[in-house]
């Protein structure tokens, strides 16, 4: 392969990543309004026939049940502004119909859409730097030279996991350190 051949698939190599970096984020943006969609989701009684049969036959029934309790008051004296009633109510959310449900599922969608953005960008510079790397390998001329492209250190190995009783143990009056795959306060 040709020096110009090399840099011209750098570049395109470079342009890919770009345009998959944008892709993240606007896939990033997709999860966020499909996430959101179900969360404002409102249900109608008569948005399914088999909701509204059920419903209607539930009105039936308690519209019946109201008349006997009726009749019952009448017979213990009980005026009819005061006396008992049953009703039926079509309640139409889930949890979804807590705002502070709906706060508390946000923020894990959040920040879970978060970290899958960052680990496909991630992935993506990752491939573009191999990508490059590649490219340069096969043109150099030194065992030296090709060892410094190994040289760098991975994220892992920069950022080791966080365990609970390690962060405590930082914290004023923190004074225990138990750390490990073992730790069952992580």
């Amino acid at each position: 392969m040709t020096r110009l051949e090399r840099e011209d698939l750098r570049r395109l190599a470079r342009y890919q990543a770009t345009l998959a970096k944008t892709g993240a984020t606007q896939r990033a943006a997709e999860l966020r309004a499909d996430f959101e969609e179900p969360l404002a989701s409102i249900f109608r009684f008569d948005d399914d026939a088999i909701w509204k049969a059920a419903t209607e036959a539930a009105d039936a029934a308690v519209a019946e049940a109201d008349k006997r309790i009726a009749a019952r008051c009448n017979e213990l004296g009980i005026p009819e502004r005061f006396r008992p009633s049953l009703h039926l109510s079509w309640y139409n959310r889930g949890e979804n119909a807590s705002g502070k449900r709906r706060a508390e599922l946000r923020k894990v969608a959040e920040s879970r859409i978060e970290a899958t953005e960052k680990k496909a960008r991630y992935d993506i510079d990752n491939w573009c730097i191999k990508t490059q790397a590649a490219l340069i390998k096969d043109s150099l001329t030194s065992a030296q030279a090709a060892a410094f492209l190994d040289q760098m250190p991975t994220a892992e190995q920069l950022m080791p996991t966080l365990y609970a009783s390690r962060i405590a143990s930082l914290l004023p009056g923190g004074n225990f350190l138990i750390e490990g795959p073992g730790d069952d306060d992580r």
